[in-house]
């Protein structure tokens, strides 16, 4: 692609006796035309100033603020995985939450779990409903309500620091359906 080439003497001549004939339509719009720019003049230099003999101390930045890690981006030993994903595993309590409403999903769950980790349970069924694909703003008033809820509440309960795992259960168990939380020995 080349540059334009520009107008020479004649052509700039002959632009300006045309554009001194032409009315424009409304004047005050466009202000009049500046035949040559200005030259910028360069900056003063800046005067040389004495810098200070001690340095401020730079401000210690606050670290960031820490995040429980999602339940699910815990790690199993390979004999728990296998044993998950081929159903090998008998889950010792089983939380139906399937037909409940959020309020009593949610008490139902807390419940669940606190009783679980009060006879010891290592491993627990829970039964929730098949997903359905539910935005994060419509998470309250579309079927698969409570499977899209269950993470977010086991991260902000108080049993989250009890929680090793939480794993998609195997076909026999509920599938798509269901999950199997897995609890850390002694919580």
């Amino acid at each position: 692609m080349s540059f334009p080439r520009g107008l020479s003497d004649e052509e700039a001549a002959a632009w300006e006796k045309l554009a001194a004939t032409v009315r424009p339509l409304h004047p005050l719009k466009h202000p009049a035309r500046v035949a040559e720019t200005p030259e910028r003049a360069p900056p003063p230099p800046k005067a040389m100033t004495a810098k200070p003999a001690v340095r401020q101390p730079r401000p210690v930045p606050a670290p960031p603020p820490s995040r429980p890690v999602p339940v699910q981006d815990r790690g199993l030993d390979s004999h728990w995985d296998r044993r998950l994903k081929s159903g090998q595993l008998q889950p010792e309590i089983t939380l139906d939450l399937h037909g409940h409403n959020l309020d009593a999903a949610y008490d139902r769950l807390m419940g669940g779990m606190a009783q679980a980790r009060a006879i010891g349970a290592r491993t627990i069924l829970l039964v929730t409903g098949k997903p359905r694909p539910v935005e994060a703003a419509d998470r309250g008033n579309r079927r698969g309500a409570i499977r899209a809820k269950v993470l977010d509440w086991l991260a902000a309960s108080s049993h989250h620091s009890a929680i090793a795992a939480v794993r998609r259960a195997h076909q026999r168990h509920g599938g798509d359906g269901a999950l199997y939380i897995v609890l850390k020995r002694g919580a």
